[in-house]
This record gives structure tokens, C-alpha cells and sequence, in this order.
């Protein structure tokens, strides 16, 4: 049986080895489709703690990054976003695109999908967004890709904009890093097999001087552990190196 110490590792191995190419992901999740949203018994209540602490009642503009069949975009269009809020998804997957199209024909002068060109870049301009949302998919990236989505949620947003995630993470029981480690291990043998996923932390991924962390939550239904992030988006660099808050702290919306 693979140790918990043994994840850091084959992490740190990953980032030497191949994730899923952009072609063979838009391959997977082609085929895989609407059996994306079989794995609701483990995303649901990450995505239920990321609503609750990213005040999408007070978001105008949401872009959100690997849309899938559109199921948290229709969530946030009828229960969460205010009338007045837009929506724009991508997805690297045409059948995705065309399912989320589909969930969100309700909504057509609010919400829009495209198909993403397979790079980390975001189709929009500078300063134009207040919610970048990504779920479930940096798992799947390079830590160049992560990085790259992280400096793009940055441009993106305006000062204060906040930039919502959830992924597969490390477990913090001894469940769930066992999980964690199968789940690694499989990843290391074949990354199709568990669809280019693998466990990573995301917190390891925030400058300090371009983002503040308002939440942070681990939370391991049915033994899977997933990371909750919210982060607001700093106006400017910290070129002095004034202290900055390490703990997360809880904003209540406005």
C-alpha cells in the first residue's frame, strides 16, 4: 500500500511526466458527455461550499473556464445570479459546448458558450470580469497551464473581482489520503483512466501579492477530497512586501 508521504512525490513527478494533450482531453470528455454529471456525489458539496463564500449575488459578469454540460452555470443563472448577470462558459469539448448550450437555452440573452482553442488564454479583455469560476479542471493541467490560468483570472478581473475554483486535492484523513494515493497512483499508470484528473492543491498556486484568500475548505464526501478556494483579486502588485494575511479570512458579501 502506497504511504501517505509518497503523494507529495509523485506530484512533484507529475510535473515531469504528461498530462492529457489538449486533443486527448477533448477526446475523453467528448465521449464521456453527460456522464460528467455522475460525479455530483463528490463535486456537489464543494460546489455547494463555493456558492456559499463567493457572493455570486452581487456578480454581473461570470466567465467561467471548462463549463461542462453547463450544470453549475444553469445552478448560478436560476438560483444564485442576480437578472441583470451574464454568463460566459468554454469548454474544450464540442459535445460539452453543445450540452451546456442546450441546459442554457432558457437563458439566451444572459448566457453564452464557446469552444476554447485548448490554450489557458480567456477570450475577453482586461478588467472586464468579477467572477472567474473553474471547476474541476486544473486538475487535469500542467503547472504551467495552472500557473497560466491563474495570471489570466488576474487580467481578467477587476480589482476585487473574485476567482472561484474547485479540484481534486490531497486528503487530509487517513481515508482520504488513501483515496489520494490510489487515485495518484492509477493517474501515474494511465491518466485516462480516472479522465486526466489527479489530486493537486491549489493553494500552493496563489501569489500572495495578486490575490488575498477569503476561503479555503477540504472537504472529503465519500472518502474523495476536493479544495474549495475563493480568492479576491488584488489591484497591484505588493512591491514593498508589506504583510500579508496567511489565513483565510470570510468576507460577507456586500
Amino acid at each position: 500500500m502506497m504511504v501517505w508521504s509518497d503523494l507529495a512525490g509523485l506530484e512533484h513527478m507529475v510535473n515531469k511526466q504528461s498530462v492529457l494533450t489538449s486533443s486527448e482531453a477533448q477526446t475523453y470528455y467528448d465521449r464521456f458527455g453527460k456522464k460528467q454529471d455522475s460525479q455530483g456525489f463528490y463535486e456537489d458539496p464543494a460546489l455547494d461550499d463555493l456558492i456559499a463564500h463567493a457572493c455570486f449575488r452581487d456578480a454581473q459578469r461570470i466567465f467561467e473556464f471548462g463549463c461542462g454540460t453547463g450544470k453549475f452555470a444553469a445552478r448560478l443563472l436560476a438560483e444564485h445570479l442576480p437578472p441583470s448577470a451574464s454568463y460566459l462558459g468554454c469548454d474544450i469539448s464540442p459535445v460539452m459546448v453543445g450540452l451546456a448550450a442546450q441546459r442554457l437555452e432558457a437563458y439566451p440573452e444572459r448566457a453564452k458558450v464557446l469552444r476554447s482553442d485548448g490554450t489557458a488564454h480567456f477570450p475577453l479583455p482586461d478588467r472586464s470580469i468579477d467572477r472567474v469560476i473553474s471547476n474541476y479542471v486544473l486538475d487535469l493541467l500542467s503547472e504551467g497551464d495552472i500557473r497560466a490560468v491563474f495570471a489570466e483570472a488576474h487580467r481578467v478581473l477587476t480589482p476585487g473581482g473574485k476567482l472561484c475554483l474547485a479540484s481534486l486535492t490531497r486528503g487530509i484523513n487517513l481515508p482520504s489520503r488513501i483515496v489520494s494515493s490510489l487515485w495518484m497512483a492509477v493517474f501515474r499508470m494511465r491518466p485516462s483512466l480516472v479522465g486526466g484528473c489527479r489530486p493537486i492543491r491549489l493553494d500552493a498556486y496563489v501569489d500572495r501579492d495578486r490575490w488575498q484568500l477569503e476561503h479555503r475548505r477540504v472537504l472529503i464526501p465519500f472518502g474523495v477530497p476536493s479544495e474549495v478556494l475563493v480568492l479576491n483579486a488584488r489591484g497591484t502588485p505588493n512591491p514593498q512586501g508589506l504583510r500579508r494575511p496567511e489565513r483565510p479570512r470570510e468576507i460577507p458579501c456586500s
